[in-house]
């Protein structure tokens, strides 16, 4: 499996956004000095298609795949693929506050502590649907790394579309999100007219 191994701030400052979208409290105290370089077109989008794919850990291939079947879906391309990321397992998992951030959701995934309507699933970028009753296994629920977490997350928001129950380590999806749902800065519209050239 590839790694990205980028420090995580390093990468923030050069994609020119906050590391509180990915669960990082901490600020860079640096600023980029871009010695009064004016950027292309072709610059802007792929910044935009760098930071969609580092927010949500997604690598060059299942990205271009994601983003092929947002363009089958009926309506427009470029919330399609911002819907489709942000139903991804890991990504609803750490929108619910079972993880401080999208690798550590991704970890738990990975390591089988989520049922998905009462089955374990253990692949990140699995698709939740509406209805899903997502939850942490039950002899996982009372480790420590829970606690801990919970403590972490206990003041984030739960977006509309997914109901959290904090104390049972599960939650449900009422709703497939909108596009004004999804509050991660991305300008999906210059994707699109990246991959459509």
């Amino acid at each position: 499996m590839a790694v990205d191994r980028t420090p995580v701030l390093k990468r923030c400052r050069s994609l020119g956004m906050e590391p509180m979208y990915l669960g990082i409290d901490k600020k860079s105290n640096r600023t980029l000095n871009r010695a009064n370089k004016k950027m292309s077109e072709y610059g802007l989008q792929l910044r935009e298609k760098q930071k969609a794919k580092f927010i949500y850990g997604v690598l060059e291939k299942p990205f271009r795949n994601l983003y092929a079947r947002a363009e089958r879906m009926k309506g427009l391309t470029g919330p399609n693929l911002m819907i489709l990321l942000e139903t991804r397992l890991d990504n609803v998992i750490f929108r619910l506050g079972f993880a401080r951030t999208r690798k550590e959701a991704r970890q738990i995934v990975d390591h089988k502590h989520v049922l998905v309507n009462g089955k374990c699933v253990n692949i990140p970028s699995y698709r939740v649907k509406a209805g899903d009753k997502i939850e942490i296994k039950e002899k996982n629920k009372s480790s420590q790394r829970y606690k801990d977490i919970l403590e972490v997350t206990g003041g984030r928001l739960v977006p509309a579309w997914l109901e959290a129950d904090q104390e049972n380590l599960s939650g449900t999806v009422v709703e497939l999100p909108v596009r004004e749902q999804i509050d991660v800065p991305v300008n999906e519209t210059l994707i699109v007219e990246l991959y459509s050239k």
